[in-house]
Order: C-alpha cells, then structure tokens, then sequence
C-alpha cells in the first residue's frame, strides 16, 4: 500500500473518529459471512458501529487523541466497536452478542474509556454499571421522592377533611329530603 493511500485512510479514520472518546475492540476471527451481516445489522440498529481495521493504520489515526492508549501494544486482528447511547449500552451489547450463542467468535478484548486502556474483564465490568437512562431514572426519583412524599403529607389531611364534609352534607341532604 502506497505512503499516499495510507494517508488517505488515516485521514478517513481520524474524520470517522472525531468525537469519539470510546470504543470497545473485539475479535471476531472465524466469524462466518452469514453471522458477519447479522452482528453487523443488530449493531446498526442500535446505532453501533463495526470496522475491522488494520492495527498500525488506527494507531496512526488516534495519534494524540484519547483513543490511543486502546491501540497500544495491540497484536493480532481486531474489530472496532464505537457508538450508541453511551459507553455502558456499548459495553452491554459487546457483552450480550459475546454470550449469544449466534455468535460464539465474537470475544471482547478491551477498549478505551476516558483516554484510559480497558482489558476484557474492564469492559464485563463496565457492562454492569447502569446505563445513562438508568441513571437519570435513578435520579429523578431520588429528586422526585422527598416532593412527593411532602405532596402527600400535605394533601392527605385535606382529602379527609373534604371527604368528610361531602359525606355530612350527603347526610344532611338525605334528612331534609325526608323532614
């Protein structure tokens, strides 16, 4: 491959690239074509990108970025996984497709997290954390709990008081009706 191509591809991975601050790497050798078009169209749907790339090529690309530390030192093929809701959801769906039976190829290997270098067992971790919608719920409802909670407390003697003036006067509308 000529210096000019080379500088062709680096320039592509690095504008593909830009905004990204993690990826996950995974691989997928022995994967047949068939389980290949499968994993890469349930990553798609959940907006999840896949590329299998040349190790000295990517290291080249995230030059002085926070995904260098992820291509350090790398041997070997690997994938690059990048995209989604967050990190969590990433690592989640890296984690459920590595379980899945469909694809028994597909194994973690690490990745990249706030410029810091994950292992394998770092991004099984990072699949349990809660996502960033579990989060926000989690949030809101510790925000939510205590107005709430004071909502009620306030509210509860007033609906008893109304509920009992209602029935009185049911009663006292029932007494005239028959006096």
């Amino acid at each position: 491959m000529s210096k000019y191509v080379k500088e062709l591809m680096t320039d592509e991975l690095a504008s593909r690239w830009d905004g990204v601050s993690e990826l996950m790497l995974v691989d997928m050798v022995g994967m047949d074509a068939n389980a290949a078009v499968a994993l890469r169209r349930r990553l798609r749907e959940k907006d999840i990108s896949v590329m299998v790339i040349k190790n000295s090529l990517a290291r080249r690309a995230t030059e002085g970025t926070a995904l260098a530390p992820a291509f350090e030192g790398l041997t070997g093929s690997q994938a690059v996984v990048w995209g989604g809701e967050d990190v969590v959801t990433l690592a989640k769906e890296v984690m459920a497709l590595a379980t899945s039976d469909d694809f028994k190829q597909f194994e973690p290997t690490g990745g990249v997290l706030d410029g810091a270098r994950l292992s394998a067992d770092d991004v099984k971790a990072v699949s349990k954390w809660p996502s960033r919608a579990e989060m926000l719920s989690t949030i809101s409802g510790q925000i939510m709990g205590p107005a709430m909670t004071l909502s009620a407390q306030l509210l509860g003697p007033a609906k008893m008081l109304a509920s009992q003036i209602k029935q009185k006067g049911e009663e006292d509308g029932e007494e005239g009706e028959e006096g």
